[in-house]
Parts: structure tokens; sequence; C-alpha cells
């Protein structure tokens, strides 16, 4: 695996959505690595462990949540040695008992497909139906390590650029929670 310092030079067989991810970063100025490798679905801790070595940053588990009307949608972002108790979270987030959705309305709403579902896939949801929820160690680390909406590349971006310049150009906001 090899670090790359912002978007590849060759797009050729990159999904439109990935594409999207890169072209708002750069007309954000921000400032992101990146690396490809094997379809990362978290069943290989082996190949996880290599992306977050070299990535220098913590992956952290993006988790896509529903109320059971299925009226109201968040993504919580947890590191991956926390557990996620939806009554905890549910309560913090001031939702009603959230459990895990369906994939096809992540797939509707954050066009991105279990295993890749990320923070950049906000970017997707215009409608602004998915709140963000994200666990206060998240925000103390200094770099975010997330999928540009696929799971054959990985990113490393700054956590003051994703929680500053990048939800400020999508108008959102997010609730800070605490898992154990």
């Amino acid at each position: 695996m090899q670090l790359y310092k912002g978007r590849p030079e060759d797009e050729e067989g990159r999904s439109e959505k990935e594409i999207r991810v890169y072209d708002l970063l750069d007309s954000l100025g921000t400032e992101y690595f990146r690396i490809d490798h094997a379809p990362a679905t978290g069943e290989d801790p082996g190949l996880m462990d290599e992306i977050e070595r070299t990535l220098d940053a913590r992956i952290c588990n993006n988790l896509f949540l529903a109320n059971r009307q299925r009226t109201e949608f968040c993504m919580l972002m947890i590191p991956s040695h926390k557990r996620f108790r939806s009554s905890d979270i549910s309560k913090q987030a001031g939702r009603s008992r959230l459990h895990f959705a369906e994939p096809e309305y992540m797939q509707e709403l954050i066009d991105c497909a279990p295993g890749s579902a990320s923070v950049m896939g906000l970017m997707n949801d215009t409608e602004k139906r998915v709140q963000l929820l994200v666990d206060e160690d998240v925000l103390n680390s200094e770099y975010i390590g997330c999928h540009p909406c696929i799971n054959t590349s990985s990113l490393r971006i700054r956590t003051e650029d994703v929680f500053g310049a990048f939800l400020k150009a999508l108008g959102r906001d997010f609730i800070t929670v605490r898992a154990d």
C-alpha cells in the first residue's frame, strides 16, 4: 500500500461518487492523503490494521441508523474499539430508539453501500435527512480516516477540516455523543 497526496492522477475505473468527493475536497482547498486497497469490509482485521498504519490515522466505524418508523436517520462516527449501545446513543441524540437501518436507505440517502459509509456521503444527502452523530473521541483525534464513498480507497483528512470547512460547505451540523 502506498500513501498518495490528493486525488488519483488516473481516474479511469473510479466511480462517479468517489470523484465527487475529490472534487468537493479540492474545491474547499482541503489537504488529504489517499491509499487504494482491496475492499475493506471489516472482516479482515489485518487489512484494516495495514490501512490504518499506512494512513497514520484510525478509521472509525460509521454506523447508519434509523428509528423504528424509518422517518429519522443518523450516521454515527464511533471509534472501532467502542460499542454501540442503542439506548445510550439514542438518548444523547434526542431520538427514539435507533437501530441499524437497512442498506437500501443508506444507498438512497448517502449513496454508499454497506462497508463504505462515510462522513463524505453526507454530501449526497441534499435533503439533509441524515443527522450526524460523532463520538467525542473522534473529535479529539488529529485526523479522520474515512472512505470516499467506496471501500477500495481510504482518506486521511484533518479532523478540523472535516468538522469545519467540509460540514460548513454542506450546511451541516453534528451532535456530540459519548459511547462506552
